[in-house]
């Protein structure tokens, strides 16, 4: 069983936003199931990508095509008001992402008062898409927030050991993106496992939008060949369907299957 920790659904019944000249081609809810027929995914998050703005219309209707085991990732402005996050909630959402990637340092300008405020009025989490190498100076802040994650294990091999650290104090790690990075991805998974086997959540990242090298199924197998079955089983599945409180998961895979389709 997986719990995609990250996906992104490309609908253009709704606004789509050019970022850096980048239109995403369409990739539907229903390709999306299509996409991962074969590998027994009942769960997942799907996360909002720079070119949707702060568009939640089409967020919560994946969500409620994708049915109750999957949950939502959004972009927020500062001034949203508390019944649309609440509002939000209610309909699966339980993270907000900054997207430093794509939108540069200066989205991080709230993002201390947002992850508290999000957690504190909702539960949510809090997503960096971040190369890792730009953590050094938010490390501290990083670990005074209530619930956070890094995507695409950081990116970059310079930042890693940094990641690492923040691993060991509970950061979580999208083991994502995996045709991204510019380190051997094997290596990372079992360094950032070691320091703590609670933290790393795998996803497929599909469509991979931008990415150099796209997902492949044996992005999957390889968790399974660098750390075994039984730890596999956390990253693949346990990790994230907790991260994301899809509690309600349990072991009866075929039933959920079915129940997002």
């Amino acid at each position: 069983m997986i719990f995609d920790a990250h996906l992104h659904i490309v609908d253009p019944r709704y606004p789509l936003t050019e970022n850096h000249g980048f239109l995403p081609d369409a990739f539907t809810a229903d390709d999306y199931l299509n996409s991962v027929s074969r590998l027994h995914v009942i769960g997942g998050a799907v996360v909002s990508g720079s070119f949707q703005g702060h568009d939640q219309a089409y967020l919560t209707a994946a969500l409620k095509k994708l049915g109750p085991a999957f949950r939502g990732v959004t972009q927020l402005p500062a001034d949203t008001s508390d019944e649309e996050i609440v509002r939000l909630d209610r309909a699966g959402v339980t993270a907000v992402r900054f997207n430093v990637m794509r939108g540069g340092t200066g989205v991080l300008e709230s993002l201390e008062q947002t992850a508290h405020r999000v957690y504190g009025l909702a539960g949510w989490h809090t997503e960096l898409y971040i190369d890792s190498r730009d953590l050094e100076e938010l490390a501290p802040l990083l670990e005074s927030l209530p619930a956070v994650s890094v995507d695409h294990l950081g990116l970059s091999k310079e930042g890693l050991p940094r990641l690492i650290r923040l691993a060991e104090k509970g950061v979580r790690v999208k083991a994502t993106g995996f045709g991204r990075v510019d380190f051997d991805v094997g290596t990372a998974v079992k360094a950032i496992h070691r320091a703590n086997p609670e933290v790393l959540m795998f996803g497929t990242d599909l469509p991979s939008t931008r990415a150099p090298r796209p997902f492949r199924e044996e992005d999957a197998e390889l968790i399974r060949e660098v750390l075994g079955e039984k730890e596999a089983g956390r990253v693949l599945f346990e990790n994230g369907a907790r991260w994301y409180g899809v509690k309600e998961m349990g072991t009866d895979g075929d039933k959920l299957s079915r129940s997002c389709k």
